[in-house]
């Protein structure tokens, strides 16, 4: 049986938008548990059935590490103009590897404004372009609260390249970097210095089907300084935006449902704040 829409609730998608992203941040008392995190998919799952929704769980749950680092000037130049650069090196067992993926976006709650900005590095980097919608819990729970990217995100990017430099330095390889108004001579460097250089362990907990086009990945990410107690915790789903299911209002008002349910559900076990990004500069975002 279709879902039945709800007028009052009807919007159209706006056609920029290739993907939608719903994150909640959690407490990070037990996340470095296996037996907290079978916990947490086994509630998703059940709210999944109590809703009706499809929800399909790996045979296994396996994490993968990485690092996560962000670069800005020491005044954070690029943050106050809605500017994040992220660079996430993957590890394999203990090693890191010799490239690293690097996203340069601009997030803004203004669509225009983050549509604006120009990530799109020199054409010989290979890169993807995402432009997301970004639903978060902004106050009481069941709140909602959209923030908008425009993401370049570049695989393979060598280690050796990642270091200090002015931003006049990025502009060659950023060029929209040339249209904001930033202090150009100032260096960059790690945001917080080595000690907000984070370890994240990431864990797939399933696919949530909210129609047979609107399919959802499901993950926990768990944030820690080093191995040792973890900081929080950002259960995220995640679904890509295309001609198919564009037009699927149903099931994007079904995904917000959702969101809302899962806050309900773990209105007790939410962090404070809404984005990890906004933990690491230590300001709202």
């Amino acid at each position: 049986m279709a879902k039945k829409i709800n007028p009052e609730l009807l919007q159209k998608l706006d056609k920029r938008i290739t993907n939608r992203e719903f994150k909640l941040l959690l407490k990070p008392d037990g996340l470095d548990r296996h037996t907290r995190i079978g916990q947490l998919q086994k509630a998703i799952h059940d709210l999944c059935d109590e809703s009706g929704i499809a929800f399909n769980s790996p045979e296994t749950m396996v994490s993968g590490l990485r690092n996560i680092f962000f670069v800005d000037t020491s005044d954070a130049a690029l943050h106050r103009n809605k500017l994040i650069l992220r660079v996430r090196e993957s590890r394999s067992n203990i090693w890191v590897d010799d490239w690293c993926e690097v996203t340069f976006k601009c997030r803004s709650e203004n669509i225009d404004r983050a549509w604006a900005y120009n990530p799109i590095p020199l054409s010989e980097i290979a890169h993807r372009i995402r432009f997301k919608e970004e639903i978060l819990k902004d106050g009481p729970v069941g709140s909602i609260r959209r923030i908008y990217s425009h993401n370049s995100v570049m695989d393979t990017v060598p280690m050796d390249l990642i270091s200090s430099r002015k931003l006049s330095q990025l502009v060659s390889v950023f060029p929209g970097l040339s249209a904001v108004n930033l202090p150009m001579e100032k260096n960059t460097q790690m945001v917080g210095g080595r000690r907000n250089k984070i370890l994240e362990a990431c864990v797939t907990l399933g696919h949530i089907a909210f129609s047979e086009t609107v399919l959802a990945h499901c993950e926990i990410g768990i944030w820690f300084h080093s191995i040792g107690k973890p900081m929080v915790g950002e259960l995220a789903f995640a679904y890509r935006v295309h001609k198919a299911n564009r037009k699927d209002i149903a099931a994007h008002q079904a995904a917000e449902a959702f969101f809302r349910k899962l806050q309900s559900f773990f209105a007790d076990q939410l962090a404070t704040g809404t984005t990890k990004t906004a933990m690491v500069y230590g300001s709202h975002e």
